[in-house]
């Protein structure tokens, strides 16, 4: 069972069959089934309840409930980077929210996997300005995983999310390459792979400057004014989406190729 906003949800990565967007939750999803395969089972069920915008407390009072009539064994929860980047900012509430969610799990006898996010300076000066926050939201979330035994995905210090090849043109949002990297993430997290995601990709030619500077006002164009179009409307992104896979969906594993 996966829980949270945009980036458990999946945007940007490659399409699924309904048109929904597939990201790391689905490919750890289908990770999790060639393992069940190999153990003799023939895959898993799964669930996705993350929508696009939504904040921390949004997860905790709507996505947590639904999660729990389902009775799911292990529950992943990525939140708190939409609460970075609001005007007001206070980690004590926020945390309280958090631990309360995470408690009401693993009092129905969940796993939970937990996630300590990256340093967003490396990408987007603009985005570094939420540094110290990040920073607060994962000594918090480190603390809660501590307390009630969860296990944590950290991408803080991994050099390889600062490679501009896992990000898509929003500099929000995980690209493709960037989603599959953090499912291997989440495997290992988990106990069942290596460490290996954290080794930076091949080197790529520099860019000149120029691509980079029409780079820069294509962001700014196209991805943050239509951000602060939103905030200044009151509105949301996940305004009217609805979660991709609600209910249990069986996911099938696979062999091993060879």
């Amino acid at each position: 069972m996966a829980l949270g906003d945009s980036f458990t949800e999946g945007l940007m990565d490659e399409p699924r069959s309904d048109g929904r967007h597939r990201g790391w939750a689905d490919r750890l999803a289908q990770s999790l089934a060639d393992q069940a395969y190999l153990g003799g089972e023939p895959g898993i069920q799964y669930a996705n309840l993350a929508i696009r915008g939504r904040l921390l407390t949004d997860i905790v009072e709507e996505q947590v409930p639904a999660a729990m009539e389902l009775n799911p064994d292990l529950v992943s929860l990525a939140a708190g980077v939409n609460d970075c980047l609001r005007r007001y900012w206070d980690i004590a509430p926020l945390a309280t929210i958090l631990e309360h969610g995470v408690a009401r799990l693993r009092s129905d006898g969940c796993d939970v996997l937990l996630f300590s996010f990256g340093d967003p300076s490396g990408r987007s000066s603009v985005l570094g300005r939420i540094r110290g926050r990040i920073l607060e939201l994962n000594e918090a979330t480190e603390s809660i995983a501590q307390r009630y035994g969860c296990m944590v995905v950290r991408y803080w210090g991994a050099t390889v999310m600062d490679d501009e090849r896992l990000w898509d043109q929003d500099r929000l949002h995980l690209s493709a390459v960037g989603h599959e990297i953090a499912s291997r993430s989440a495997v290992h997290a988990l106990g069942l792979g290596p460490e290996s995601w954290r080794e930076p990709l091949e080197p790529q030619s520099p860019r000149p400057w120029l691509y980079r500077a029409a780079r820069d006002v294509s962001w700014v164009t196209g991805h943050v004014l239509p951000w602060l179009g939103r905030r200044l409307r009151g509105a949301s992104s996940g305004d009217s989406i609805t979660p991709k896979d609600a209910q249990w969906r069986f996911v099938r594993g696979n062999k091993p190729a060879g």
